[in-house]
């Protein structure tokens, strides 16, 4: 890994030193570019912990495929105005972020449990136990 930074993220620092209301949302931060994750494996469960700052509850999606977890959320700011006032401009900012990632388990989908407080997405994930799918047959 290279310790010199890339040109795109030396750009965003300069642009950001130089105010850069130019290129960022008027209402607030942009999503951030990936999701940033805390997975910890605690006995029988997995706990993940996503950033996702000034998202509503709503938009977050989580989906999972057996041992596979994709979170997806998406953000929409816009301009509010009064009936007495006229809208001369309006500028709004749609944005959508990914992350998906494999757990080393299965999920047991059922008892899995979601919640959002204060920007964190949190996730208890349960491993799904092992069922054997294997028996030994009598030969008759």
């Amino acid at each position: 890994m290279s310790m010199f930074p890339t040109r795109n993220r030396l750009f965003d620092e300069l642009m950001g030193d130089l105010g850069g209301f130019y290129i960022k949302p008027l209402h607030g931060e942009p999503l951030p570019q990936s999701i940033k994750l805390d997975i910890e494996e605690a006995g029988d469960v997995y706990n993940v912990q996503a950033e996702l700052p000034g998202v509503k509850k709503e938009d977050i999606h989580v989906d999972i495929d057996g041992a596979v977890v994709s979170i997806k959320a998406e953000i929409q700011q816009k301009n509010s105005t009064s009936e007495d006032s006229r809208n001369l401009r309006s500028e709004r900012y749609y944005g959508s972020v990914s992350r998906r990632f494999e757990l080393p388990t299965e999920i047991d989908l059922e008892n899995a449990q979601a919640s959002y407080e204060e920007g964190l997405l949190h996730l208890v994930l349960p491993k799904r136990k092992v069922v054997e799918n294997s028996r030994k047959l009598n030969v008759k």
